[in-house]
């Protein structure tokens, strides 16, 4: 039996097989099969090939029977010296339509690949941040690689390899017969002998891969957590090192165990295939020969036969466990619908229309907001905790929140964590929708403004800015990738930072690790505000964009912000009382509603949260 052989009937029998239990619909085929349109040509060319190479297959066996049937045993050294030439220049013929069955394998496969992981990548991006908030990383990247490259099996591994083998199959089993009816059925009889140790190691080996992927991904697991640079921070600060190395040590030993295992488990499998396929050359030698002797059939007939037996088996096994071949990829397709069918929460207008030009002002007229549930914007497959969520889609976090804020002013979001203060600026950056009520900017319902207008529009700095792990221009440039350098200079300059930046070894060039952590809170959230005054929005949100500042850095920044901002409409959540002392109007947010409103002078005294929130901050 040749290694490919035995390579197809490893793959095949230990594939997990309770992929048999899964049910495909129709309907999924059919949408399947319109992946497959736009390469029908290739297709069919590559299966084309497949056809030639099954011929070729069995085309050389029944030459060397002509060999030393009619050349070697009558003494013909002529036919034997151009059958052999003739064996040769099939040998090269069955080369180059293995190259040309390749190519297009590849062709399809690979497109199939791009086509699927751009439109998974494109959909997801569509998704609403709460898909964001409980989707596993590792999970969606899975669904990228993984399934997409499993799926992509299913019209060239899987298809390739169903058709090939039946083909195969069928032409052997054919000329086996046409040469010794008695050696083929002989042959056959030896099937189960073949096909029952092979089954029963496979299912050991889908158990033994089964408990190895698990115990690699607790390793896998504790890696990721503890290298990236929170998690490094973290065991620093307050991790073991020894009891560290300890739990990493256990799981590396048992995936090591694992391993041999395994590997011996593969070895007993070969050895398996192997012996049975010797046995049954033996047993073809031992039967053919006697038919030699007598007359039944001739030499060449046997050793035609012997080269036709070592192509039985492999497809023969391979064609027995054809469904879970066919449902394997399939799964994979899908696992690959199930993400493409996750419709976004927030979704585009069909008629959305860009917002108006100049100053525009921001209206939230009664509206009500509650967190989604889990089963709205996630999937359980994508989550490694998958559990029923009681907070979501329940408790409202807004109710009736209300307020103008007029172009070109300054509103100030106050009052205790978890009040609904960065809910509101997730409403007009329209992360969420409002359960209910209406918000406006520039007059225009939120819901009937284009993506691409409100991205423009908008300008967000957050508590924690991301930073890609790029240089500090790549950063930057993402707020605005036509920006010159001298807007670039410009707007690091107003944030403070540029100074900073000057003084690096790199300047701009300057990688600032991932997530930014290689820059210190204060030149991260400066370098945030800088990409912010690149952009120059017409309406600016500040989540407590100022935190991680030291007094002088704050003040210096503040007196930016007060140039730059000045004719923008600006919406800022701030802890810090005395960072929105100036504020047009300031709106006091607990559990959802806003409770007061005015400015900083009205509210000190009217009294109440915001009067108990300064004198907190300010006099004891």
């Amino acid at each position: 039996m040749s290694n490919e052989n035995a390579w197809l009937m490893y793959r095949s029998l230990t594939r997990d097989s309770s992929v048999k239990e899964n049910k495909i619909s129709r309907a999924t085929v059919k949408r399947i099969l319109g992946y497959a349109k736009p390469y029908k040509t290739l297709i069919t060319f590559f299966l084309i090939t497949l056809v030639f190479a099954s011929l070729l297959s069995v085309a050389q066996p029944l030459l060397f029977r002509r060999i030393v049937d009619q050349g070697i045993t009558p003494g013909n050294a002529s036919l034997v010296t151009w059958t052999a030439v003739f064996i040769a220049g099939l040998a090269i013929a069955d080369a180059g339509l293995g190259v040309v069955s390749r190519y297009y394998s590849a062709r399809i496969g690979e497109g199939l690949i791009f086509d699927l992981r751009n439109q998974v990548y494109d959909h997801v991006q569509s998704q609403s941040i709460a898909f964001f908030t409980r989707a596993q990383t590792g999970a969606l990247i899975s669904r990228l690689n993984n399934d997409v490259i499993g799926a992509q099996q299913a019209f060239t591994s899987t298809l390739g390899g169903v058709l090939g083998n039946m083909i195969s199959l069928v032409i052997v089993l054919i000329t086996m017969f046409f040469l010794s009816w008695q050696i083929t059925i002989a042959s056959l009889v030896l099937v189960p002998l073949f096909l029952l140790p092979a089954r029963y190691m496979g299912r050991r080996l889908q158990a033994m891969t089964r408990e190895q992927m698990s115990v690699n991904a607790a390793m896998s697991n504790q890696m990721t957590e503890r290298f990236n640079v929170a998690g490094a921070l973290l065991v620093k600060l307050f991790g073991r090192p020894h009891e560290e190395a300890q739990v990493f040590s256990d799981r590396a030993k048992v995936v090591r165990d694992s391993g041999i295992k395994i590997a011996m488990a593969n070895r007993w499998f070969f050895t398996a295939l192997t012996l049975v396929a010797a046995l049954a050359t033996a047993m073809t030698y031992g039967l053919g020969g006697n038919l030699v002797i007598t007359g039944a059939i001739s030499l060449g007939t046997l050793l035609a036969l012997v080269g036709l037996l070592a192509q039985l088996y492999g497809p023969l096994t391979a064609i027995s466990n054809v469904r879970v071949d066919v449902m394997t990829a399939l799964v994979s397709f899908d696992r690959v619908f199930e993400v493409l069918d996750l419709q976004p929460l927030v979704v585009e207008s069909p008629t959305a229309k860009s917002l108006p030009s100049g100053p525009l002002g921001v209206e939230f007229s009664g509206d009500d907001f509650t967190y989604p549930k889990a089963s709205e914007v996630s999937l359980a497959s994508l989550e490694s905790i998958a559990r029923a969520d009681s907070a979501g889609g329940e408790e409202p976090v807004l109710r009736g929140v209300s307020f103008a804020v007029e172009p070109g002013t300054l509103t100030a979001l106050v009052g205790p964590s978890g009040a609904g203060k960065t809910t509101i600026t997730a409403l007009l950056s329209r992360l969420y929708d409002p359960s209910r009520g209406v918000i406006r900017i520039g007059g225009e319902n939120l819901r009937d403004v284009s993506f691409a207008s409100l991205r423009d529009t908008l300008g967000v700095v957050t508590q924690d800015s991301h930073m890609f792990h790029d240089t500090i221009a790549a950063n930057l440039l993402y707020a605005k990738p036509g920006a010159s350098r001298q807007e670039i200079e410009k707007a690091c300059a107003d944030a403070q930072i540029w100074s900073m930046i000057s003084s690096l070894p790199e300047g701009l060039d300057t990688v600032v690790g991932d997530r930014g952590y290689r820059l210190s809170g204060g030149e991260k959230q400066r370098i945030a505000l800088a990409r912010l005054l690149l952009k120059s929005p017409r309406v600016v949100i500040l989540d407590e964009a100022t935190a991680h500042l030291d007094s002088e850095s704050e003040r210096a920044v503040h007196q930016a912000l007060d140039n730059a901002l000045s004719g923008r409409t600006s919406v800022v959540i701030a802890h810090r009382l005395s960072t929105i002392r100036e504020a047009h109007q300031i709106l006091v947010v607990v559990d959802g509603e806003i409770v007061q409103r005015g400015n900083h002078a009205e509210l000190l005294t009217q009294g109440g949260v915001y009067a108990d929130l300064y004198e907190t901050q300010f006099t004891r």
